[in-house]
């Protein structure tokens, strides 16, 4: 038996933790058999037969090569052995102890895998499942992907703006493929996507509403814009889309100087563009503090790392 905690019910915690699982196990049985959430099947026959399953569910046990064998609705015997396993757990491990906090919790469930896996016998078989699972080992079939590699697929299209949504993170693409549907590839810590023949390889983001810009789809993104004027306001969104620390920053600018903002966009840019939103965003965050405004200030404060010309004269 092997229990994880997970931050929720989605069908991304269920397929990882799967994969997981069978990764420490040392491979896949023949099959895996599940009830019917929503995370594997949406819709089927009065027979049982599914005529609809989860795409991302079924994408990743493909990638996986694991066979999937679901509980007939209304048949209690076969649910029973999937009902037996959540009851045992629960009757046996959360409704009889206490738990400090989320680390104690996850120190007692690790003594109870020793415990139930290495000393006690399973009820069913009267076998220790250790014992039990060295003969069986054998028989589990290799997965086809490990844990850290396996990618769910998911549908996506390129915006108006060449960026890619995918759970309120915003991931750019070259300007070439805005409009064109694609593929996202999300892996546990970074995301690839495809659209047609166009590529983006991005770190995965976590934190609401933080977005990944690639210097390369900024500056392609401007370039396709006609007019100064429409590049530099481009310029600005791009800024712009750092949060809320760009926002402020340039607010002030603007107001400060209505008639030369645009010449502190145009260095902030390149700034962006050369050394990364991190480095310009906290240069920003120090600058709200100081309560000092313009491009001159950033590159000041950045010349003894970035060896600005015309901050150090």
């Amino acid at each position: 038996m092997c229990v994880s905690l997970v931050p929720d019910e989605a069908v991304e915690s269920l397929v990882r933790t799967l994969a997981e699982h069978l990764a420490s196990w040392g491979g896949a049985p023949l099959q895996c058999v599940f009830d019917r959430p929503k995370t594997i099947a949406l819709q089927w026959r009065k027979n049982g037969e599914v005529t609809e399953w989860n795409p991302v569910f079924a994408y990743a046990t493909l990638e996986m090569g694991v066979g999937v064998e679901l509980c007939w609705p209304y048949r209690a015997q076969q649910k029973g052995s999937v009902e037996n396993l959540v009851g045992f757990v629960k009757s046996s491990f959360f409704k009889v102890r206490r738990f400090h906090d989320a680390e104690d919790l996850r120190q007692q469930l690790r003594a109870w895998h020793e415990e139930v896996n290495q000393e006690r016998p399973c009820r069913a078989t009267g076998v220790i499942p250790a014992l039990r699972w060295a003969e069986e080992k054998s028989r589990l079939r290799p997965l086809k992907v490990q844990p850290e590699e396996l990618a769910l697929r998911i549908p996506v299209y390129v915006g108006p703006t060449g960026t890619v949504l995918h759970d309120g993170h915003a991931y750019s693409m070259p300007p070439e493929a805005i409009s064109m549907p694609g593929t996202l590839y999300l892996y546990g810590q970074r995301v690839r996507i495809v659209a047609g023949r166009y590529e983006a390889m991005h770190p995965r983001k976590f934190v609401a509403h933080e977005g990944s810009s690639l210097a390369e789809h900024r500056a392609a993104l401007v370039a396709a814009v006609s007019g100064k004027r429409g590049r530099r306001y481009l310029k600005r969104q791009q800024l712009l889309e750092l949060g809320e620390p760009a926002i402020r920053y340039l607010t002030e600018i603007v107001h400060r100087r209505p008639r030369q903002w645009y010449e502190d966009v145009d260095r902030l840019h390149a700034i962006l563009q050369s050394h990364g939103p991190e480095v310009l965003r906290r240069a920003m965050e120090a600058g709200l503090q100081e309560q000092v405004f313009g491009a001159l200030y950033v590159e000041r404060s950045l010349a003894p790392r970035l060896n600005f010309p015309e901050a150090a004269q």
